[in-house]
């Protein structure tokens, strides 16, 4: 009986030590395979600005600056632009989670939103722990921001979204975005610039392909056209950081394309208050550089671009530096370009005659 159970036992551990090798083999495997498909390359850093750099690059577009963060400056910068948005306007800008105090105050916007008649819109949130998943904590939370108080607020997607092409990607095929924004005829992108947790910064890129798709259509933004629950955590997860990136890069592409390519919708971009995260967090990092002003433009490629020139030439940027590249954020630029869509070359216009 002894001489069977040490049988048995050397059994047992043998087919033990063969599911745990089985189980090591799959693990090991199925690490390196997952490692392989997360990683990414770190794009460098380069300025486009090409003033004074005359032939460097074939196409450009301009971008207009100004230092004077206030409710003038922001009419300077878009006089500059020398548009007049058509019909009825909508105003997109983040209002930001409840708790984070670096969102655009509505006494900087409040005369320029005014002026174009326009209604503030957002689109809800896909992330846990948001107020902002749902249309009516998302409302409150514009109260509490003061948004309510300067205008009229619509969450596109509070009755669900519509979808939208994306021509000539190679990430999405098509764009789920608030179901509203059929209601309206132009598009002013107000943007607070800033970093990023998930896509290294937040730009007028972020705020037309992450900020106007749905709740559902965050998701897919986020896993590249392969999911569409909420909430963004299991995307993250699953997803390459270029794929992600590339993807929001072709969902903005999709709108600016929607807004009769681009004839109907503006872009200006405020650079005050930056904190490494996002207005979308509750408790953000402490803002540590200096603000910079507004900047403007037709071409959210070359804004993007040139606030990123900025914070790269500021001595007190290198936290937000860091989360730029740590992330590879360069890439929604870079493939933004490589599908057609606007330049990252620029010629800056300073508008305080300095």
């Amino acid at each position: 009986m002894n001489e069977i159970n040490k049988k048995n036992g050397k059994k047992i551990l043998r087919n033990i030590l063969i599911i745990a090798g089985i189980v090591i083999v799959v693990a090991v495997t199925g690490y390196v395979v997952y490692t392989k498909h997360m990683h990414y390359e770190i794009e460098p850093h380069e300025s486009y600005n090409i003033t004074g750099r005359d032939g460097v690059f074939p196409d450009s577009s301009v971008v207009y600056m100004t230092k004077d963060i206030s409710p003038e400056g922001l009419q300077k910068a878009y006089d500059a632009l020398g548009v007049e948005l058509p019909g009825k306007v909508a105003v997109k800008l983040s209002t930001g989670e409840a708790g984070n105090p670096n969102h655009l105050d509505p006494q900087l916007i409040r005369d320029l939103v005014q002026r174009v008649d326009g209604t503030i819109v957002e689109c809800n949130t896909a992330y846990g722990g948001s107020k902002r998943m749902e249309t009516e904590m998302h409302m409150q939370v514009a109260r509490d921001h003061g948004f309510t108080e300067i205008a009229d607020v619509d969450i596109m997607d509070r009755d669900g979204y519509m979808v939208i092409p994306v021509e000539g990607g190679t990430i999405l095929k098509e764009n789920w975005v608030g179901k509203n924004l059929a209601e309206y005829d132009s598009v002013l992108v107000l943007t607070h610039f800033k970093g990023h947790p998930m896509g290294g910064f937040g730009g007028a890129l972020k705020n037309i392909s992450i900020g106007i798709a749905s709740s559902e259509g965050k998701v897919r933004i986020h896993s590249g056209g392969k999911l569409k629950k909420p909430t963004i955590t299991l995307s993250a997860i699953v997803t390459n950081q270029d794929v992600f990136t590339g993807a929001m890069a072709e969902a903005a592409k999709s709108v600016y394309d929607y807004e009769n390519h681009g004839q109907n919708i503006v872009f200006i971009s405020v650079m005050n208050r930056m904190s490494v995260d996002c207005d979308c967090v509750s408790d953000p990092a402490d803002v540590d550089m200096h603000d910079i002003g507004i900047l403007a433009s037709l071409d959210p490629v070359a804004l993007d671009q040139a606030c990123i020139d900025q914070v790269f030439e500021a001595e007190d940027g290198e936290s937000l530096q860091n989360r730029i590249l740590s992330l590879n954020g360069l890439h929604i630029l870079s493939h933004a370009e490589e599908i057609g869509f606007g330049n990252r070359a620029y010629r800056l216009v300073n508008l305080d005659g300095e």
